[in-house]
């Protein structure tokens, strides 16, 4: 484990997940955009996402260029950013949500907003604010030698992704430079529902723990219990999106709600 975080008590994603898998099939980390519908709901829809089965939060910073997100993502953040999303509001955000719940906070975010913020700035904002760490989808750990330094010194975890195309010198490398957990991306493209998790999610899983990785957690694709309970038989965690984001867009808070307490019956023995 990062010697840092050791210092700053350890990675608190890492320990729910280990424990979730002791625990039951593994880990249900959940993500939600920042702001969606507006700051106060989103706040309220993390805290009830928390409350009914994820382990993990996975808050998106609501960006421009979304490359890796699908529509309902995208239609989400671009909705966040009219009625005015600013950075700022992220802390703010995360603080309320940690305030709230002892669920550990990451952040999903293209590097863009971080670079334009300060990465140091962003990065003790962030632990001020009682995140737990980033989730980095467009910087690879060649790039990143600012923000492992800063993150070390923060103590933050970064999540850096795997992907089928990953070679093994860069799933090496992903595993040396990843804290938490390694994102595991299950198909090529951009996130949302499919009908059947792709089975290059478990060819990737199995290279990742070959190498070492000690919790890898499979998301794009993953949209219902029976997707949960099949990633969780090769992978330690489950990422869900999509499923969420149209749920609190269709059902508010409490359409969430219910959904989230579906999705996570998947990680039961």
């Amino acid at each position: 484990m990062n010697t840092s975080l050791e210092a700053h008590g350890g990675s608190r994603v890492s320990e729910v997940i280990r424990r979730a898998n002791v625990e039951r099939r593994g880990a249900l980390i959940g993500y939600l955009p920042a702001g969606f519908p507006d700051l106060d709901t989103s706040v309220e829809a993390a805290i009830a996402l928390a409350r009914n089965g994820a382990d993990v939060l996975e808050i998106g910073v609501p960006y421009s260029d979304p490359v890796m997100d699908g529509e309902i993502i995208q239609a989400a953040t671009r909705q966040s950013l009219a009625n005015g999303f600013k950075l700022r509001d992220l802390f703010t955000a995360i603080r309320r949500i940690t305030e709230a719940v002892e669920t550990p906070v990451l952040v999903m975010t293209y590097w863009n907003p971080v670079m334009q913020y300060g990465v140091e700035r962003f990065a003790q904002d962030l632990k001020a604010a009682g995140g737990a760490g980033l989730i980095t989808p467009d910087i690879t750990p060649e790039a990143a030698a600012e923000w492992i330094a800063v993150s070390e010194r923060v103590g933050l975890d970064r999540v850096f992704l795997a992907a089928p195309t990953s070679s093994d010198e860069r799933i090496k490398l992903i595993r040396d430079s990843s804290t938490g957990f390694v994102y595991t991306v299950s198909t090529m493209g951009i996130t949302g529902e499919r009908a059947s998790l792709d089975a290059a999610a478990r060819v990737l899983t199995a290279r990742l723990r070959e190498a070492g990785v000690e919790l890898p957690c499979v998301g794009i694709g993953i949209s219902n219990a029976d997707q949960v309970s099949a990633a969780l038989e090769y992978a330690s965690g489950a990422i869900v999106g999509t499923a969420l984001v149209r749920a609190l867009r269709d059902g508010g808070v409490e359409g969430l709600s219910e959904v989230a307490r579906a999705i996570s019956q998947g990680t039961l023995r």
